[in-house]
């Protein structure tokens, strides 16, 4: 018995984790300034994944006013976005996904 519920748990979490997808948080938080290969109010996801590191994107998502002048930007104009670790990793990898796009 413990063990159907310990799997039936497992497989809940492992169904709610698969739930974050760079897209569905791209559409939800980024759209609205990144277009994916084309430039809109910010950068396309092309010309940042050419430029940066996981690592890199990964702290400019959390914390743009923090980053900005360390990537050699003027100001700061990106919303501080509060996102879980999921959607945070999962925008990046989305992000560098279009690493060879034009």
């Amino acid at each position: 018995m413990k063990r159907m519920v310990f799997v039936s748990l497992f497989v809940s979490l492992s169904l709610f984790a698969s739930d974050v997808s760079g897209e569905k948080v791209f559409k939800t938080y980024c759209w609205g300034c990144h277009h994916q290969s084309a430039m809109a109010f910010g950068p396309p996801f092309s010309e940042i994944a050419k430029k940066r590191s996981k690592a890199e994107i990964m702290a400019y998502i959390s914390s743009p006013r923090t980053m900005y002048k360390k990537f050699g930007y003027k100001r700061s104009v990106m919303t501080q976005l509060h996102l879980s670790p999921e959607e945070l990793d999962a925008i990046s990898d989305y992000v560098l996904s279009y690493k060879g796009a034009k």
